[in-house]
């Protein structure tokens, strides 16, 4: 590495650590982040690389804004993994996140930077469309994990929200024919609680990478009033700063809920 290397690398770690004091000391924090990770494919396209690299690299930088998450004290953290619609992806390609999937839950599951900070990891959406190899390491992480509060790590899975509001309005349609719902009792908490995330804040903040402007079936009745970010950084190529300039644009938006 050459001296201008050397120098440009010291200069960004002082910028880095710069902005995340910055956003360590302000007023307003984040209590839930999410993030739609998109552009492993094409990361790997880009890169000349095969696709399944791809994934693995993304799998790793999970692990790292695990940590940057961590780091910053952001107690509710949800990650988008797979939709119902990556369901149809060729069969080749979804064996290979089954793969990693049971690989990183496994790992999670006794990585001891998980038990320090008593993280509690769940995974949501719908779990019957999955392989129980993939069942059954998610079983495993969420059992390891089930005692723990202070922090809590969502990972959306075989997900689609749609078709978490029409589960939700099928288990409102049954309290109501029975007669345990009248129509005035069914509110916006009755829909809430019915929802996949019913024990969880909405999220302040959703991240989406790879360029892409739109949400994408994720967690549509809980981003109602979520301030959106969108970074043109494919996921595998996510850094600490990436993450830091979006906690720092959430800071500094005045969030109006509709006023």
């Amino acid at each position: 590495m050459g001296i201008s290397e050397k120098m440009g690398d010291v200069l960004g770690q002082a910028v880095e650590a710069k902005l995340l004091r910055e956003v360590l000391e302000h007023e307003i924090q984040p209590k839930h982040l999410a993030i739609i990770m998109d552009g492993n494919r094409r990361f790997a396209w880009r890169s000349n690389l095969a696709t399944h690299v791809g994934h693995r690299i993304g799998k790793q930088r999970l692990e790292a804004v695990l940590d940057w998450v961590l780091e910053l004290g952001i107690p509710w953290f949800t990650v988008y993994a797979l939709s119902t619609e990556n369901l149809n992806r060729p069969e080749a390609e979804l064996e290979t996140l089954f793969k990693l999937y049971v690989e990183g839950l496994k790992s999670i599951a006794e990585d001891p930077r998980i038990h320090e900070n008593n993280v509690r990891v769940q995974i949501i959406g719908r779990r019957e469309l999955l392989p129980q190899h993939v069942n059954d390491a998610i079983d495993y992480a969420e059992s390891k994990t089930a005692e723990y509060n202070d922090f809590v790590f969502t990972v959306c899975l075989a997900y689609g929200a749609r078709e978490e509001l029409i589960h939700a309005i099928q288990n409102i349609a049954e309290l109501h024919k029975s007669g345990d719902l009248t129509l005035e009792e069914i509110t916006e908490q009755t829909v809430s609680e019915h929802l996949y995330t019913a024990d969880m804040p909405d999220p302040d903040l959703v991240i989406r990478t790879s360029g892409e402007e739109r949400i994408s079936n994720f967690l549509l009745w809980q981003m109602a009033y979520s301030e959106l970010y969108f970074t043109d950084v494919f996921w595998p190529s996510f850094k600490k700063k990436d993450l830091l300039k979006a906690v720092q644009t959430y800071q500094m938006r005045k969030r109006r809920y509709g006023e």
